[in-house]
């Protein structure tokens, strides 16, 4: 189970939270604290998704402020609170992953993050891949049969579905690797 914290900016599934007073950006200690104790007395199997800054959606680089650092704080206080032999004792969530850099993962990670969230980074990889096989094959897809090749050649094996949807499994399947080595998670399991 997963339990989100506070608002995470951007939009998704049509909660549009762009105009948000940034200060809901970021969930306070004491907060992550009351959720902790709470969930921990059910099971020990649980995260938490507190916002640092982050955002669902991709905005031009500079609009987002995360502050991973916020992270170590929630998990001293925890700690703290509830006297435990831990250092990180909350597993942490990171909504809102998608556009990051690299070192922003490697420090949410280092402060407890168990799982990052792309959604919208897969799904524009999975885009790329079709946008670039329509775009390199409108000449094929324009009519079942005629082409450059010529006026009576079949188009089938150009508009299959099978054949366009595999090239955005494939640009999808690239960002998945790329995440899983930002993540030093490659070759885990």
């Amino acid at each position: 189970m997963s339990q989100e914290i506070g608002i995470t900016g951007g939009e998704e599934d049509g909660v549009n939270n762009e105009d948000v007073d940034n200060n809901s950006l970021y969930t306070q200690p004491e907060d992550i604290n009351n959720i902790w104790t709470t969930l921990i007395k059910i099971s020990p199997y649980f995260s938490i998704a507190a916002g640092f800054g982050n955002v669902h959606g991709v905005y031009k680089p500079g609009n987002v402020k995360l502050h991973p650092e916020l992270l170590a704080k929630h998990q001293a206080y925890v700690k703290k609170e509830n006297d435990t032999k831990e250092d990180k004792p909350v597993f942490l969530v990171f909504h809102g992953g998608s556009g990051s850099t690299k070192k922003e993962y490697s420090d949410a990670i280092g402060y407890g993050v168990v799982k990052v969230n792309l959604d919208t980074d897969l799904q524009y990889a999975y885009l790329t891949g079709i946008r670039d096989y329509v775009l390199n094959k409108k000449d094929y897809l324009m009519q079942q049969v005629g082409n450059p090749e010529g006026e009576d050649k079949p188009n089938k094996k150009y508009f299959d579905p099978r054949v366009w949807v595999r090239e955005g499994e494939k640009t999808m399947t690239k960002r998945v690797e790329e995440g899983l080595e930002d993540f030093n998670t490659a070759n885990q399991l």
